[in-house]
Order: C-alpha cells, then structure tokens, then sequence
C-alpha cells in the first residue's frame, strides 16, 4: 500500500514543505516550500549553510553605508540565497517573508516586499516563483492587494487564525492564505483544560469554514493549512488545497500506510448555506468583528512577536558576522 503522504497527494492536496532545510525538502519532494524567520534562524546555524551567510555578509557589507544598513541588507539577501537554493530542488514556489516588524504599516510592507523581488531577479529567480509572506493584518491585506493588482506579486498571507481575516484575504485577491491549525489548538487546550480528537480540533474547524467559503463564494484564492501538531490535524483536512508541513510529521506521513481518505471537497461547498460578508474596504466592520475573536487576537499578536524576535535574533548573529 502506499505511503500515507502518498495517499494526501493523491486527495488534491499539494504537500508543501515547511522548512528551511535544503535535505529535508529534497527527501520529500514538495510541490512548494515556505520559510520564515524562525527557521531560516534554525537552519543558519547548521555550518552547511555558512557559504549561504558568506555571501549574503560579502552583499550587505558592499551595499549598505551604516552597520545596520548593512545588517538589514544581508537579511535580505539571506533570504533570497535561501530561496535560491530551495527553488533549485522543488519545482514551485518558495514563500519569503515579510519583516514582521512592519506587519502594521502597509507601504512598509510593500516597499521591502518589491526589494524582495528585485532581490530575486537580480539572482535569476522571476517573481513567478516566490510567494512574498505578508501578516494577515488589516495592513498586510491592503499590502498583498496593493501587490496581487499593481505589480503582479503572488501573496501568502500568514498568521491567519480567524474567516474574518480569511474574507478579507480572499477580497484582496491574495494568491494564498495560510490558516494556522495548531496554534489555535493550543489556545483552545489552554483556554478550555481538555484536549480535542482530531475530527474536534477547532483549528481543523478553521480550515473547514474558510475552505467551504471560498468554494461557496468562488475564490481562488488558495487555501493552505499551516502549524500542524500532529497527523491527525493534516488527515481531517485531506482534500485541502495545499497543506504546509513540518518535517517531523512528514516523515510520519512517509513511513505509514494508514488510509488518507478525502475529507474536503469543493463540490460540496455549492449547496451549503453559507452568507457572504465584505471587510476590504470596511476597515472599522473588519476590526471589530476580528476583535470579536479573542483567540484570533492573542494568535496574531504572538505570532507577529515571535517572528520579529526571531528576525532580531537572527540580525544580531548577522551583525557579529559584519563587525567582526
């Protein structure tokens, strides 16, 4: 029988890879792979990447005037080498994120999101090929809106925990969303003292209720399940459009043969009474229904804070790197 990972690529689902490990991703040959600063942070001290830092170093030593010039352009351009690298194995996209600090001001946002690309090109990689990884915030929305309609770049908007930002999203005509299955989990377990089976999981729950809307209502925007705690989680949501997977449960997934049976389905959705709702251009509408979902709130402040420390942790290691 084949592999239970096999079995989710055969439902419709494309399997991306949530790493920043070029091994990793090669092993379990992903449609796609998405990055962060966390696991960028993870892979750069591993000492196979230490021409990867060499190079992106040698650029922001050339490029910037000041020493934090210096360091923000070797992020920058560590990324991309990142990026590079990911796209000589997998034959998508590779999603490189925004700088979480400017999760709350939208032309921020879209000035480093076109550095990015110009970045990329002047590597050889079109913007076809990446995916720039925006906060779903009311900022980051009208940023991936500003970018999908006047410059043609591809959007994954991420730490999404509520079908209040998902509508906006889609509103916005984002190439992507990345819905986050396990962080909502754990703030149910913590909020709730009780565990959840996976059919229960309300972060499953989450990714049902977007998925179901934007095939009721005609998006196409894609829908791509993130932060997953355990197989469980990833087999409920078989069917999804993508789903973005850590490799510790992708090995789990390579080495069963537990049946994966579809569980979502697009057809289905047609004939659900589901109401449509506008948020993109109803900013106080879009900021009190979201502050309705305290969960949402929590997981979208922590989550931003968490990306931008790991970026800063990541800068200083870069900084060492420079003055040295």
């Amino acid at each position: 029988m084949s592999s239970s990972l096999d079995q989710l690529k055969a439902t419709g689902t494309t399997v991306v890879c949530d790493s920043g490990d070029f091994a990793t991703i090669g092993k379990y040959k992903p449609q796609d792979a998405t990055t962060n600063p966390s696991l960028i942070l993870a892979a750069s001290k591993k000492p196979e990447y230490a021409k990867l830092i060499d190079a992106a170093v040698a650029y922001g030593k050339k490029h910037g005037k000041t020493v934090d010039q210096q360091v923000d352009d070797t992020l920058d351009r560590l990324l991309v080498e990142f990026g590079k690298e990911i796209l000589q194995i997998i034959p998508g996209k590779v999603s490189t994120e925004v700088d979480a600090r400017y999760s709350f001001d939208t032309q921020a946002s879209v000035s480093k999101a076109l550095h990015l690309i110009q970045l990329y090109q002047s590597v050889g990689i079109p913007k076809e090929r990446i995916l720039i990884k925006i906060a779903s915030t009311w900022e980051g929305i009208q940023a991936a809106h500003i970018l999908q309609s006047q410059h043609g770049i591809n959007c994954n908007l991420t730490l999404m925990f509520s079908l209040v930002q998902a509508i906006a999203a889609a509103e916005a005509g984002a190439y992507l969303i990345s819905p986050f299955v396990g962080r909502i989990l754990d703030w149910y377990k913590a909020a709730m003292k009780k565990d959840f089976t996976a059919s229960e999981d309300p972060g499953v729950k989450s990714v049902e209720s977007i998925f179901n809307y934007y095939k009721k209502h005609g998006y196409n925007t894609i829908v791509m399940g993130a932060s997953f705690r355990n197989i469980g989680e990833i087999t409920e949501l078989a069917g999804c459009d993508y789903l973005t997977i850590s490799p510790n449960l992708l090995e789990e997934l390579y080495n069963s043969t537990a049946a994966v049976p579809k569980k979502l389905d697009a057809s289905g959705a047609a004939a659900l009474d589901i109401p449509k709702r506008n948020y993109l251009k109803d900013e106080p509408l879009f900021r009190f229904d979201f502050n309705e979902d305290q969960m949402a709130v929590e997981k979208l402040r922590e989550g931003i804070s968490k990306f931008a420390a790991d970026a800063v942790t990541l800068k200083d290691i870069l900084r060492e790197k420079i003055t040295a």
